[in-house]
């Protein structure tokens, strides 16, 4: 979990700085900002993939880790899925409600802790000691193989700046965690 824990932190800073640096589309309604917000990972932005790179060189991945984890997170967000519900509007600031669908990696996460307390022999080195990196193989190859998906609704939060274009808002790690396909959904 300390893992996931690392990864939320730093996938909250490249969110960060998809927020601040934006692009140069018009933005002319809220739902704009929030389609746009959301195509910079559909469409693997420039500045999203390097943001990526950010966080992978903060894990302690093998190379081969590395890449099948950098490949699950592309797979992830260049198949999210989305869908504007709703936007409310006073004065500068809205609110859009928008309905995502994304791989269950959570559901992929819980179920690997279980099969780790249950097969814990399968996890150990020559000499029987516990090896991170044969349950993270197993883990990464679970996570590769995914299909199952998982709906959440966020409700981003988008403000005018002073250009008169609307930006979505920094948003809360939950929400983060849903674009990720890691939110709990089991606390609700």
């Amino acid at each position: 979990m300390k893992t996931v824990k690392k990864l939320i932190v730093s996938l909250s800073i490249i969110l960060g700085v998809v927020v601040l640096t934006g692009c140069s589309w018009t933005r002319s309604t809220a739902k704009d900002a929030v389609k746009m917000f959301l195509d910079q990972y559909k469409n693997l932005s420039a500045s999203v993939l390097t943001d990526l790179e950010d966080v992978i060189k903060t894990e302690d991945f093998t190379d081969e880790e590395a890449s099948k984890y950098r490949d699950i997170l592309k797979k992830q967000y260049s198949d999210l899925k989305y869908e504007i519900v709703n936007e409310t509007y006073d004065g500068d600031t809205a609110q859009v409600e928008t309905k995502i669908t994304v791989y269950d990696l959570y559901k992929v996460q819980n179920d690997a802790a279980v099969y780790l307390n249950e097969n814990q022999s399968e996890f150990v080195d020559d000499n029987g000691v516990y090896d991170e990196h044969l349950f993270l193989a197993y883990k990464l190859d679970k996570m590769q193989k995914m299909t199952d998906t998982v709906e959440y609704t966020i409700v981003f939060n988008v403000v005018k700046d002073k250009d008169d274009k609307w930006q979505v808002q920094e948003i809360t790690d939950d929400d983060l965690e849903k674009i990720h396909g890691i939110y709990n959904y089991d606390l609700d």
